[in-house]
């Protein structure tokens, strides 16, 4: 993907359990990607600090001149990619499936792979895959977590999310957050199906009375009555440093961009409380007493502890 499309692809992988990272094997490709800035690596490292637990990589463009389904160029894109994704966080072998693609012609996507195209590859195609891999539980019992993506009026006021916990009745009655505006629940639609009721992991869209839609923003989340979520305007954040514009230095008064699952919201670094050194941290024995080292500044590459102020939101900001 283009670095344009980064603030999309963040709003996609907040709302899912399993990614699918498509790699060209075209030469040349695979390597801009994977170079150091490249975007393969920068939608790896947000995939994983967004949540997505399971990965599985497409190869895709095998058929392609320059490669013509070699195994010796599938082989080399894999070994490469196994050491850069244990050090994102990880585990290769519970985690992460690779598979060999050709997304022009459709072979090893629906069906497996014919071995008169591809004679060495033995493996599922990527259906099986995605089909076989199992999701985290989520309570349908619990309190209701519905972050809004987006609103709109239809002969009412309609929230569209996906709902990350609890379930969804028409007739409940709920509270949006963080502006504490209590509503009722007059209809739910799954795709273009009206139901009753709607459970963890679905995206739905949902009518509700007793709040208009221009009071509603991107990131407000529809919360139980009797357990809200919480809403905060600073918070402590762990942050990774990818990459900061013409080598600026990280430091308190940096003000950014904050993602945060439908969240898109200006924030200021009031404070850095720890850099932490990752390769330390593997190796410490948990028994000892970290001391902390407070920095005045970081730099790209740096892993921090931080105060965030969010301070262009209207009231505050909901934190699951």
């Amino acid at each position: 993907g283009h670095k344009s499309y980064v603030p999309n692809m963040i709003s996609g992988a907040s709302q899912a359990d399993i990614g699918v990272l498509v790699i060209s094997a075209r030469k040349g490709e695979f390597e801009t990607g994977y170079e150091r800035g490249g975007q393969t690596r920068e939608h790896v490292l947000l995939a994983k600090t967004l949540g997505v637990a399971k990965l599985v990589v497409v190869i895709n463009k095998m058929d392609e001149p320059t490669v013509q389904w070699s195994k010796e160029r599938y082989d080399e894109i894999e070994g490469k990619m196994i050491p850069f994704l244990r050090s994102s966080g990880y585990n290769v072998k519970k985690d992460v499936q690779f598979l060999p693609i050709s997304g022009l012609c459709g072979a090893n996507m629906k069906t497996r792979m014919d071995k008169s195209i591809c004679s060495w590859w033995n493996g599922p195609c990527l259906f099986e895959i995605l089909d076989k891999i199992e999701v985290p539980l989520r309570d349908p019992k619990g309190p209701v977590r519905l972050p809004i993506i987006d609103k709109y009026k239809d002969m009412g006021t309609v929230v569209m999310g996906k709902l990350e916990n609890g379930t969804i009745r028409e007739g409940d009655s709920l509270l949006v957050m963080p502006n504490k505006t209590h509503v009722k629940v007059t209809g739910i639609n799954l795709d273009e199906k009206k139901v009753r009721r709607a459970g963890p992991n679905e995206n739905v869209r949902v009518k509700v009375s007793g709040i208009e839609e221009e009071d509603i923003m991107a990131g407000f989340v529809l919360s139980s009555v009797a357990n809200p979520i919480g809403a905060f305007t600073e918070f402590n954040a762990q942050l990774q440093i990818l990459e900061l514009l013409d080598n600026a230095i990280f430091t308190a008064g940096y003000k950014a961009v904050l993602h945060i699952h439908s969240v898109v919201e200006e924030c200021e670094i009031v404070d850095l409380i720890e850099e932490i050194d990752m390769k330390k941290a593997k190796v410490t024995d948990p028994k000892k007493k970290k001391t902390k080292r407070k920095p005045l500044f970081v730099k790209n590459g740096a892993v921090v502890v931080c105060r965030v102020q969010v301070y262009t939101f209207k009231t505050s900001l909901v934190i699951s």
